[in-house]
C-alpha cells in the first residue's frame, strides 16, 4: 500500500515537473491555464471572472517582454495591458530562484495607480497552484510593498526624489508613463538604479509630447535608444472590433454626429483581411465599430480624448495650445533646414533682408547659466515668415551684442522681454550701443516708430507675464492663418507647449524659449504695424469720402456762374484776371457776423490774424 502511494506520488510529481517545464517555456499557455481575470464586457448574468484568454496582440506583448530588456507599449484604453503585464510578472516571481530573486519596482504619477498594479500582481500570485506556489513572506506585507518566500519583492511608489532610494530593481515598470510629472533627472536616476541585465517597461496611452514617454518612443523610432516598441490597436482586439468597418472620412467625430450628411454607400467598406488594413488607412479610411462610437459618446465626442484614449495619437492627445492640424501642417509643409548656421550652430539663418520690408526682432532673455535659454527671432512682417532664430546660453549683455548686429542688418524693430529683470540689462545695453528702434511699453503705439529722445529714459521692452494671454493668442492666430515657421527647434517646443492649470506654459523638463521670442515679435507687429495699417486705412477712407471741386473759368459765363455766393473772399475774374470782391460779402449781416468772430477769436487761438 505504501509502495503504491509512493508510485502515485512519483507519477504526480513527474507530471508536475513536466507541467512546470511547460509553464516556464510557454507563458501564454501558463497564463491562460491557471489565471483568471475580471472581464467587464461579459453580460451581467454571466460570471465576469473569466480565464485570461489572450488575443494575438497580447501574446506578442508577452513575447516582447521576454525577448527585449527595454520595452515601450503604446496602448488604447481598456486594452488589458496592465492586467497582462501583472500576470506575466506573477509568473516571473513564482519561477524565480532563491539565489537570483526578482525585485519589481512599479512607478506611477500617483501612488494609488502604482498600488493598483501591485494588487493585480498579488491577485495573480494567489491563483497559481499550490504545488508550485512559493507563498508570501510575513516579513513585508503592506499594500505598497510585499515579499515572497523565494525573496522576490514588489514595491509600488509614486514619482519622488526618494522613490528609488535603497532599492535596486530587476524589473522597472512605469505605469501610465506619459502622465509622470518628472524631468530628465528622475528618468536618469531610475535607469541608473536598474540592476545589470534588468528589464524596464513603459506602459501608457499617449499624452501629447511629454518629456519621458514620448521622448523615449520618438528616440526608439529614430534608433537613438534600445527600446522596443509594441503598438496595440483597438481594431485588433476581438472584444471591440465586432462589426468593424472602414469609413473614408477626414473627421470621424463629425461623421458620427452628422450621419445624415454622409452617404455610407460611397464611404464605407468592410474588409476583414488584416493585411489590407494599413493600405486602407494610407488611403484615408478610419476604423469604426459600435464599441468605438460607444466610447466616443462616453468621452462626449471630445476629439482630444478620442485621439488619446482610443487612437493612441501623440499629435492630437495633449492639451496643446496650437491645434494638431496646424502643427501637422507646419511639420509637413514648412519646416526646413537653415541656409546657414552661425555661433557654433546656435543661430539659424533662412532669409536675407529685403529692402523695404518691415522686420521685427523678439528677444527672450535668460541669465545664461540656468536651465532656460536665451532666444532671438527675426520675422518678416510683410511676407509673414521666420528669417532668423537664435537659441543659446549667453549673458544678457552679450545677447544685446547679437541683437544689435542682426538688428542693424535687418533694420529690425526690437522688442525685448523684460519680465523678471533679466531683459533690462539687454535693453539698456542696446541703448548704450545707440540702437534707436526699440519698443517701449505703455506709449502711444500709433507713434511707436517715431524716435523720441525723451522716451529713452524709460526701459525699452515688454513685460510678457502681464500680457501672456494676449501674446500667446497672437501666436496662435498667426499660425492658424499661415505664418511660415521654418525651425524644427521651434516646432519641438510647440509640441510641448500646453495649458497647465489653464495657463499657457511648457511641460516640465521642456522649453519654450523660441516660442517666447517669436510670440513677442508677432504681438509687437499686431499692436504696432497692424494698428498703423488700420489708422492709414481709416485716414484713406476719410480722404476718399471728401470731394474735390476744381473750378475752371470760362469767359462766356457770367460772374455768378461760379458760385460766388459761397465764396466770402472773392474770386478771380476770368475776363480781366483781377481779384473780384464777392458782393454778397459786403452784406451788413455778414459783416456783423465777421466782426463777432473777430471779437471772440481768442477762443480759437490765432487772435493776431483778426486784429
Amino acid at each position: 500500500m505504501v509502495t503504491f502511494s509512493i508510485f502515485i506520488y512519483m507519477a504526480d510529481r513527474i507530471e508536475q515537473l513536466k507541467e512546470y517545464a511547460r509553464i516556464i517555456k510557454d507563458t501564454p499557455y501558463a497564463l491562460r491555464t491557471y489565471l483568471r481575470t475580471f472581464d467587464n464586457t461579459q453580460k451581467k448574468s454571466e460570471n465576469k471572472l473569466v480565464p485570461l484568454d489572450l488575443f494575438p496582440d497580447q501574446i506578442q506583448l508577452i513575447k516582447d517582454y521576454e525577448d527585449y530588456n527595454e520595452n515601450i507599449t503604446r496602448k488604447y484604453r481598456q486594452a488589458g495591458v496592465t492586467t497582462v503585464t501583472a500576470a506575466w510578472i506573477s509568473k516571473k516571481l513564482q519561477i524565480a530562484k532563491i539565489d537570483s530573486p526578482e525585485r519589481v519596482l512599479i512607478v506611477a504619477n500617483k501612488r494609488d495607480t502604482a498600488i493598483e498594479m501591485a494588487n493585480k500582481i498579488r491577485h495573480f500570485l494567489n491563483q497559481w497552484p499550490d504545488w508550485m506556489n512559493v507563498g508570501f513572506s510575513p516579513d513585508k506585507n503592506s499594500e505598497s510593498r510585499f515579499k515572497l518566500n523565494n525573496d522576490c519583492e514588489v514595491k509600488a511608489v509614486a514619482t519622488s526624489p526618494d522613490a528609488l532610494r535603497g532599492y535596486t530593481p530587476t524589473i522597472l515598470i512605469f505605469d501610465e508613463a506619459a502622465y509622470i510629472e518628472a524631468g530628465d533627472n528622475f528618468w536618469a536616476a531610475s535607469m541608473a538604479s536598474l540592476s545589470t541585465g534588468g528589464k524596464v517597461i513603459l506602459i501608457s496611452t499617449p499624452n501629447g509630447f511629454d518629456p519621458i514617454y514620448y521622448t523615449m518612443y520618438e528616440q526608439s523610432i529614430r534608433g537613438d535608444n534600445d527600446f522596443h516598441i509594441t503598438d496595440l490597436k483597438w481594431y485588433n482586439d476581438p472584444r471591440y472590433s465586432k462589426e468593424l468597418r472602414w469609413i473614408k472620412v477626414k473627421d470621424m467625430v463629425h461623421y458620427m454626429l452628422n450621419r445624415e450628411l454622409y452617404n455610407d454607400d460611397e464611404l464605407v467598406t468592410y474588409e476583414s483581411d488584416k493585411t489590407k488594413w494599413q493600405d486602407l488607412m494610407d488611403d484615408g479610411y478610419k476604423p469604426y465599430s459600435p464599441w468605438f462610437e460607444g466610447m466616443a459618446k462616453k468621452f462626449k465626442y471630445d476629439k482630444r480624448k478620442i485621439a488619446q484614449e482610443l487612437e493612441c495619437d501623440f499629435l492630437g492627445s495633449g492639451d496643446n495650445i496650437i491645434p494638431n492640424d496646424v502643427r501637422d501642417n507646419i511639420v509637413k509643409n514648412m519646416i526646413r533646414e537653415p541656409n546657414e548656421k552661425f555661433m557654433n550652430g546656435a543661430l539659424w539663418h533662412w532669409k536675407e533682408p529685403i529692402p523695404g520690408h518691415r522686420y521685427i526682432m523678439g528677444v527672450d532673455v535668460s541669465r545664461g547659466d540656468s536651465e532656460d535659454f536665451s532666444s532671438i527671432n527675426i520675422i518678416d512682417f510683410d511676407d509673414m515668415e521666420q528669417c532668423v532664430e537664435y537659441i543659446g546660453k549667453i549673458p544678457p549683455d552679450d545677447l544685446a551684442s547679437v541683437a544689435y548686429k542682426w538688428g542693424i542688418l535687418y533694420k529690425a524693430f526690437i522688442i525685448v522681454d523684460i519680465t523678471g529683470g533679466m531683459g533690462v540689462a539687454t535693453s539698456r545695453k542696446l541703448q548704450e550701443m545707440g540702437y534707436r528702434d526699440l519698443f517701449i511699453d505703455g506709449i502711444n503705439t500709433m507713434n511707436v516708430w517715431e524716435y523720441n529722445a525723451k522716451l529713452m529714459d524709460k526701459i525699452p521692452g515688454i513685460n510678457f507675464n502681464n500680457k501672456r494671454t494676449q501674446i500667446v493668442a497672437s501666436l496662435e492666430e498667426h499660425l492658424r492663418h499661415g505664418f511660415i515657421v521654418k525651425s524644427v527647434r521651434f516646432m519641438n517646443e510647440l509640441n510641448t507647449f500646453v495649458y497647465i492649470n489653464g495657463r499657457p506654459d511648457h511641460m516640465k523638463g521642456t522649453h519654450d524659449d523660441s516660442i517666447m521670442s517669436l510670440s513677442i515679435a508677432l504681438y509687437g507687429g499686431d499692436i504696432c504695424f497692424s494698428q498703423l495699417q488700420k489708422a492709414d486705412a481709416v485716414n484713406k477712407s476719410m480722404m476718399d469720402a471728401w470731394t474735390l471741386s476744381e473750378r475752371t473759368y470760362e469767359p462766356n459765363k457770367s460772374f455768378y456762374s461760379y458760385g460766388k455766393a459761397f465764396d466770402p473772399f472773392g474770386v478771380t475774374d476770368a475776363n480781366t484776371g483781377r481779384e473780384v470782391r464777392n458782393p454778397l460779402f459786403d452784406n451788413p449781416d455778414i459783416k456783423q457776423r465777421q466782426n463777432q468772430y473777430k471779437d471772440y477769436a481768442w477762443l480759437f487761438g490765432n487772435i493776431d490774424k483778426y486784429r
